[in-house]
């Protein structure tokens, strides 16, 4: 009798399995599931249905402009999506491990549909982390970082996630912004444990950085302390240059009074290490100003190395030109407008004026300094206008770093495998190569290719002279 109407069952327009689901009836999923089991094809007719439903609503899911306009809900709705199946399959189901890996490999399938997954998830750990775990249990934040991982687990190219990481942690650390140190290391054990030492050295590398520089900067005050007086306080983090995310050298030209602690650190960071270069990336620090407005109200504002530049010209005019500012700064033109449109065209943080006013900058624009800027908070912190997730021309631009990053990779998997083996066909290494990489990405066949072709033209592998796809390794 369950055989004959099984698939009636399922397919009941107003109360079938779908239905069940959607409205989450756990006891009737539960039923459903003991009746199926007595027949042969019960269980798979159920676990086919459910993978279907899955796939389509997570491909929905993935299309949904909406959706992806906020990658942060995005993602929280995926985990959302994640514990609404696992309590089906656990109180419903009886935790079959049948229906676990078809609900796993269904995730796999449409979270690997969107290239920006890998970004998506990053950024949500980047908003928990940042500012969102406050006020929860250490056992909250460990369960919400065991979630993170899941969905870790199901991403294809793990090296895009690392990318993407690597830089949301840089800017977590260096503006002292992460809401706990031991929440950022117990994901980082979290990656180790899942993709190993590699995956993780250069992120552990950023935190030895960090405590390193305090070290250094305890030595520098101790040494120069009687000498700065009442100038500014400079505080100094040294990044190793392979550690971090590689950034582009932008210079900008620093005030006169910034450039003078600047000079004296350099000397005593040289002076105690031999064979070091020093180079200032302006475009990741921050100041602490503090101003005064009309009627004598005092703020501190919390700025930019770049909005600092460009604030301290004010201490000796009223009014200058875009070209001007330009000119003085030297500060990058896509920099500055971002800078200055944070400083006389958001709301609240308006403490130049812009003339004309407008959302944008011009290079025709005039800025005068905002004597009427008013605030209840004596602390003002002014953040540079940016977006949360990146523009497409910067994803295609990580994108092709990430690509070069692979190239090497690819060509050490082909060497081992050839080392070992000696004498391969071209299939072969393209499974072999696929299997050692698939932890970290799923590399392209016809990259796999290339880099062969790229070995060959070294003279790491030669092709067999009566069968052209196959290669032997030059000892």
């Amino acid at each position: 009798m369950i055989e004959s109407h099984m698939h009636r069952l399922v397919q009941m327009e107003n109360s079938g399995l779908i239905n069940m689901i959607v409205d989450e009836k756990y006891e009737d999923l539960g039923r459903m599931y003991y009746l199926f089991r007595r027949v042969s094809n019960g269980l798979v007719l159920i676990r086919d249905v459910m993978t279907s439903y899955i796939r389509d609503t997570g491909k929905q899911l993935l299309t949904d402009p909406e959706r992806l306009k906020d990658p942060v809900d995005f993602v929280q709705h995926l985990l959302d999506l994640k514990d609404k199946y696992d309590k089906i399959i656990t109180s419903a189901f009886r935790n079959d491990k049948t229906f676990q890996n078809a609900l796993n490999s269904s995730f796999e399938y449409f979270i690997n549909l969107n290239s920006r997954s890998p970004e998506f998830i990053s950024l949500f750990v980047d908003d928990k982390l940042r500012k969102g775990l406050r006020g929860v249990t250490e056992e909250d934040v460990e369960l919400l970082l065991d979630k993170v991982m899941m969905l870790f687990r199901y991403l294809q190219e793990k090296d895009v996630f690392e990318k993407y990481y690597k830089q949301h942690l840089a800017k977590r650390l260096l503006s002292g912004k992460s809401v706990s140190d031991d929440a950022e290391r117990s994901l980082i054990v979290k990656l180790k444990t899942e993709c190993g030492y590699q995956f993780t050295s250069k992120l552990e590398g950023m935190f030895t950085d960090m405590k390193t520089s305090q070290d250094t900067m305890q030595g520098f005050h101790a040494s120069h302390g009687s000498d700065i007086g009442d100038g500014p306080m400079l505080s100094v983090q040294v990044l190793t240059t392979g550690s971090w995310p590689t950034q582009p050298i932008t210079t900008c030209k620093l005030p006169a009074e910034i450039l003078g602690i600047c000079e004296k650190f350099r000397n005593y960071y040289l002076g105690t290490h031999t064979g070091r270069r020093l180079s200032w990336q302006t475009n990741m620090g921050t100041a602490d100003l503090k101003a005064t407005f009309g009627k004598g109200q005092k703020h501190e504002l919390n700025v930019s190395t770049y909005q600092m530049c460009v604030l301290m010209l004010f201490n000796d005019a009223d009014r200058l030109s875009y070209k001007e500012i330009e000119q003085v700064t030297e500060i990058p033109t896509f920099d500055l407008k971002r800078c200055l449109q944070s400083l006389a065209c958001v709301k609240g943080k308006n403490v130049l004026r812009k003339e004309p006013m407008s959302k944008d900058i011009v290079d025709t624009d005039t800025f005068l300094f905002n004597d009427k800027y008013t605030s209840k908070f004596f602390k003002v912190k002014i953040g540079t206008v940016a977006a949360q997730r990146e523009s497409e021309p910067e994803n295609q631009e990580t994108r092709q770093r990430v690509e070069e990053d692979r190239k090497p990779q690819i060509e050490a998997a082909i060497v081992r495998i050839m080392k070992a083996r000696r004498v391969l066909d071209h299939n072969n290494i393209v499974a072999e190569v696929t299997k050692q990489l698939q932890s970290r990405f799923l590399p392209n066949p016809v990259v796999i290719k290339k880099r062969i072709e790229s070995l060959i033209e070294r003279e790491f592998l030669e092709r067999d002279k009566g069968d052209r796809k196959l290669y032997r390794y030059l000892a």
